[in-house]
């Protein structure tokens, strides 16, 4: 029974049924209905003839019993009959027809609000800060822009359309019924909070049933998400836990394997219940209506048509019963679009934004203030599936910075860990925004500049640089989508990867893997040096781009950077003595602020922080560069490098 099972979700719906949405949804939900109103308008008017004829073929087929049994003259009884007849077939073809074109309307319209929705949200969170990113949960965002959107569209495509459609059949279906038999259609009436009440107390049971099992879902789809990923697995096997994991998730599979049970069988129950009543019906109809039609107080057609519109009347009074719990879900799923929306990106372009003039570009930092934003700026408790947001954050983390890289010159911000030097790097691509205080880029406040003009003219290597799960030449092309294949195999060779790329069947078409876990660590990294001499940026930032490589990745991996650097504005945050040397400055960062500046010579001099750095940190490597310069054997240089590493 589809009715039944239409009425069962309706009811099931309630249990979390919200009881009201924030002022100015609807007007909102129109904003962005509005450019299919014409359709919309066309959509409705079919649901209006749907309903109509639904009503109007009970009617035809109570005249045709009519008609067969009022006896007179063969001929004429038999023109009525098939008259009717030809009229219920022409109503039959109008439906089919009606509810194609309405099918089509409405998946015109259900399908352009999903891209404009999905547009929407996508755009809008492509303009987010990378502290929104750091915070949410993917999955709870990718919800957004899947369940959500979908949700949303419904209210438009089929609860508007159902609501409509459910009042006219109701209204018109006890008209004509209270118009042929008044006291069969009171009666049949009585019945119908018998089913009603009973469904709604069901539905509150499947709701609980269902909210369960779709946590249980969400929490498999969570670990398979996170233990199917390169990293995940790779926890799991080195931990050694793969049997407590599958134990864990069969559980929980038992679990939903269960609730499943349960619910078919509260729907099996609602379902019989439902035909038991609609069986009840029919019979007092049968019943009283026959006893009126043979006491001639009715005609004989009456009685079936007052049956077959006895559906067209339970159907839409249960259905209705649950509209404004329909209602009220689509409108959350609105609502929660709309939150996501709602957001305020943190990194806007001003109407008046200019561009970067041409030639070397200098970078300065002037007084520049900073602290992370916090919880409720940039993100949601719901995106981060948490009951309340974390209060910490907004803390100042930079007092005051004052640098000045001068274009084409390297400058290596060097400090202990937490110290603020990634995030004075991030200041230079506006990841985020000074709270006092400028970054400029050839003088002009990078707050000044076109997004597009900063992202042009910076470019970042990370220490974990990221690639997409696609060919080695879709992630080249992402930093400069108009490259042909032999600028993209210029730039491999430079990053040092032409081997690789002989060795490799495929060549550029082959796929780097989840994050580029198909390659080494060193591979990866040139990889994303080579995207960085693609993009041919006028300002590079290294965020400690060899920090986690072998000895043999590091080297090549330098030489690549080596490349990229050449003639460039350069930042590096630098953990190796041979990058530091190579800077014409240094800068020591410490708890937010620059405490020294100079060379590496004239730092040492100075005996301050660097010097302390310098011997923790970098004495035994210049150790090591002192006796493979005396070229001695391995095993010589093995214990010099030891014996200078302790004296550090």
């Amino acid at each position: 029974m589809e009715s039944a099972g239409r009425m069962m979700r309706g009811v099931a719906r309630g249990a979390d049924a919200p009881k009201s949405v924030k002022k100015g949804t609807v007007g909102r939900i129109w904003a962005f209905a509005r450019p299919y109103r014409r359709w919309l308008v066309a959509f409705l008017l079919l649901t209006v003839v749907s309903a109509t004829v639904g009503v109007l073929t009970p009617v035809l087929a109570g005249r045709v019993v009519n008609a067969i049994v009022a006896g007179g003259e063969v001929s004429a009884a038999a023109a009525t009959v098939v008259g009717l007849a030809a009229g219920i077939a022409a109503l039959a073809i109008l439906e089919a027809v009606v509810g194609l074109a309405s099918r089509w309307f409405s998946s015109r319209i259900g399908e352009g609000l999903i891209v404009d929705l999905r547009r929407a949200v996508f755009e809008h969170v492509q303009r987010m800060p990378v502290a929104f990113f750091t915070r949410t949960r993917t999955g709870a965002l990718v919800s957004r822009l899947n369940n959500d959107v979908i949700g949303a569209q419904s209210a438009i495509t089929s609860t508007l359309a159902a609501v409509l459609s459910n009042v006219i059949q109701l209204v018109l279906a006890l008209a004509v019924m209270i118009t042929l038999a008044w006291q069969v259609t009171l009666l049949a009436l009585l019945l119908l909070p018998i089913f009603v009440l009973p469904a709604r107390r069901m539905g509150r049971r499947i709701g609980d049933l269902r909210r369960e099992a779709a946590d249980l879902n969400a929490s498999m789809s969570n670990q398979m998400t996170e233990r199917f990923s390169a990293p995940g697995a790779t926890l799991v096997k080195l931990f050694g836990r793969p049997d407590e994991e599958a134990a864990d998730f069969g559980e929980r599979a038992e679990r939903v394997r269960d609730i499943g049970v349960r619910t078919a069988m509260v729907s099996r129950v609602f379902v019989t219940a439902l035909s038991l009543v609609s069986a009840l019906a029919q019979a007092l109809v049968y019943g009283l209506g026959g006893y009126l039609a043979v006491t001639g107080r009715i005609e004989a057609g009456t009685v079936v048509t007052l049956a077959l519109l006895l559906t067209r009347l339970y159907t839409p009074m249960t259905a209705l019963a649950n509209a404004r719990v329909d209602v009220m879900t689509a409108l959350v799923s609105f609502e929660r679009v709309f939150e996501v929306l709602d957001l305020q990106p943190m990194i806007t372009e001003r109407p008046d934004a200019v561009d970067l003039p041409d030639g070397p570009v200098p970078v300065r930092l002037r007084d520049v203030r900073f602290g992370y934003p916090g919880a409720e700026q940039v993100s949601l408790a719901s995106l981060e599936e948490v009951a309340v947001l974390d209060t910490r954050g907004g803390e100042e983390v930079l007092h005051g910075v004052d640098l000045e890289v001068p274009g084409g010159r390297m400058v290596a911000l060097v400090g202990s860990s937490g110290a603020g030097k990634s995030t004075l790097a991030s200041l230079v691509p506006r990841l985020y925004d000074v709270a006092g205080g400028a970054v400029e880029l050839s003088g002009v406040d990078v707050r000044d500049l076109r997004l597009a003009a900063v992202r042009g003219a910076v470019g970042v290597v990370t220490q974990d640089g990221h690639l997409f799960h696609d060919t080695i030449r879709a992630n080249l092309r992402y930093a400069a989508p108009e490259a042909t294949d032999e600028e993209i195999r210029a730039a491999l060779r430079r990053a040092r990867l032409g081997e690789l790329l002989d060795a490799l069947p495929d060549g550029l078409d082959t796929v780097v893997g989840e994050r580029g876990y198909r390659l080494s660590g060193g591979e990866r990294q040139r990889l994303t040096i080579a995207r960085l001499l693609l993009a041919r940026p006028r300002v590079v930032i290294l965020d400690e781009a060899t920090a986690h490589l072998d000895s043999e990745s590091e080297a090549a991996v330098q030489a690549a950077l080596a490349e990229a650097l050449a003639g460039r504005t350069a930042i590096v945050i630098a953990h190796r003595l041979s990058t530091i040397r190579a800077a014409d400055q240094i800068a020591v960062v410490e708890h937010g602020r620059i405490v020294e500046r100079g060379t590496h010579e004239e730092l040492l001099a100075r005996d301050g922080r660097y010097a302390e750095l310098h011997r923790t940190q970098f004495a035994g490597e210049e150790a090591a560069e002192a006796v493979d310069g005396a070229g001695c054997g391995i095993d010589g240089c093995t214990a010099g490098y030891r014996e200078a590493h302790l004296v550090g």
